[in-house]
């Protein structure tokens, strides 16, 4: 059964950093096209940072360039996204992503169009 599972969220003071974890089963992570997203009460979900198929390119959305980082374990097959310096506006459900496809980081964050979501987790920041 194919699963990807969500962990490390929860309520932090802006400044503050996080990382989100994102364990997969059922499949191999490695060369697999991987993403976060996040969605804000009455916002639209937003691909956050995302890896292309294949080990190909990593996009961020401007508004975390610099304060977040995603990377993988393939040895663990976790995908991670350490986040620094969150803003108030960080917060959102966090979902984690993956494709078997080989498209580019840019695609998948902006269309979405991944083959296995996680359940996500709730970030939360506020003073």
């Amino acid at each position: 059964q194919v699963q990807l599972v969500e962990s490390g969220g929860g309520l932090v003071q802006p400044g503050e950093s996080l990382r989100l974890s994102c364990a997969a089963s059922g499949f191999t992570l490695d060369k697999y096209g991987i993403g976060w997203f996040r969605q804000a009460p009455g916002k639209e979900r937003e691909g956050v940072a995302c890896i292309g198929g294949s080990h190909g390119s990593t996009y961020y959305v401007d508004s975390v360039k610099g304060r977040f980082t995603i990377s993988r374990d393939n040895a663990k097959n976790t995908v991670y996204l350490q986040m620094n310096s969150l803003k108030p506006e960080d917060t959102a459900v966090y979902y984690c992503a993956a494709d078997h496809w080989a498209y580019s980081g840019q695609y998948y964050c902006k269309s979405g169009s991944l083959d296995h979501w996680g359940q996500g987790t709730q970030v939360t920041v506020s003073s």
